[in-house]
């Protein structure tokens, strides 16, 4: 495994993303004083062979508080990174910038549905999907009263959204899906919890519906975790094996199952020393995946790891 710790300009950073570029890798996170202080920013870097240069702020709304950005990547390789801004996670409303040169320069932010006081639309924690069908589908949830998860569908390449409704749980708190597809049409995902568990939702057309959110024989420490689809349709699945509402953040693990998500094994531990590794994204690309965390709040975590 290849891992770099990225310095960050700034006292705090957490809730990083990751995406390959044309040239490189691009990672970005928010970071500032402390989460929810007014100066908190969506900071980027670029990296190449292992090079990782200064990283920039991106986001341009002064005064408040940003949030979990997402990066993601358009057919026609152009980048696009959302977050959400507000002082409040229940007022979040999402912004949405776009970089045609590997994040070396970013289109001005703008809203990504003007008006909305939902709570944030679009991605909310992990990386859009693109379908067989060609669509995309964004993992969604609100923090408005009671938790509660939905998906994004999108027929115009991520520039605008039509939402699902909410997902039914069994009374679980539930926000920040991870999906997948494992047939055309065939969509699943995996959410963080208030339960000590994840719970899985399974769609059979595209994400327009889904079933009852059900719950897992995965711990869950109430905290982040994200997952990939290789090319075998194996899944990789890195998250905090706690089983404890707002448990320990460590140790960080990653998971493989190769029957869908039924079962899972261990297959390696990314951190096991005190502290806080948490909320990772990871992505699949050919034979490696890449995965960022946040390290004790304090740096970024880059791993590329074969497959």
């Amino acid at each position: 495994m290849k891992k770099i710790l990225l310095d960050v300009p700034t006292p705090s950073c957490h809730a990083s993303t990751v995406v390959r570029t044309g040239d490189g890798v691009l990672i970005a996170w928010f970071g500032g004083t402390a989460e929810k202080s007014p100066d908190v920013g969506i900071y980027a870097a670029r990296g190449e062979n292992g090079v990782f240069g200064t990283p920039v702020r991106v986001s341009r709304e002064e005064g408040t508080a940003h949030w979990n950005p997402v990066l993601w990547k358009r057919a026609d390789g152009t980048a696009v990174l959302y977050y959400k801004v507000g002082a409040e996670i229940r007022d979040w409303e999402t912004f949405v910038t776009e970089s045609a040169d590997g994040g070396k320069s970013w289109s001005v932010p703008r809203p990504l549905v003007p008006g909305d006081t939902t709570g944030g639309r679009g991605p909310v924690k992990n990386k859009p999907i693109r379908l067989s069908d060609g669509a995309v589908l964004a993992p969604a949830s609100s923090e408005q009263g009671m938790w509660r998860a939905f998906t994004e569908r999108s027929e115009d390449d991520g520039r605008s959204f039509c939402r699902s409704a909410f997902i039914e749980s069994d009374g679980a708190g539930l926000i920040q899906p991870t999906l997948w597809e494992s047939a055309p049409g065939c969509v699943h995902m995996l959410l963080r919890s208030d339960a000590g568990a994840l719970y899985r939702a399974d769609s059979s057309d595209g994400g327009r519906t889904w079933s009852k959110a059900t719950r897992t024989a995965l711990a869950n420490n109430n905290s982040g975790v994200d997952l990939a689809r290789a090319s075998d349709g194996t899944l990789f699945l890195a998250c905090n094996p706690v089983g404890a509402n707002w448990g320990a953040r460590t140790p960080l693990v990653l998971l493989r199952s190769r029957d869908n998500g039924v079962s899972w094994e261990r297959v390696y531990t990314l951190e096991d020393a005190p502290g806080e590794y948490s909320y990772p994204a990871v992505v699949a690309e050919e034979d490696v995946l890449l995965i960022t965390y946040t390290w004790n709040r304090t740096k970024i975590a880059f791993c590329e790891l074969p497959i």
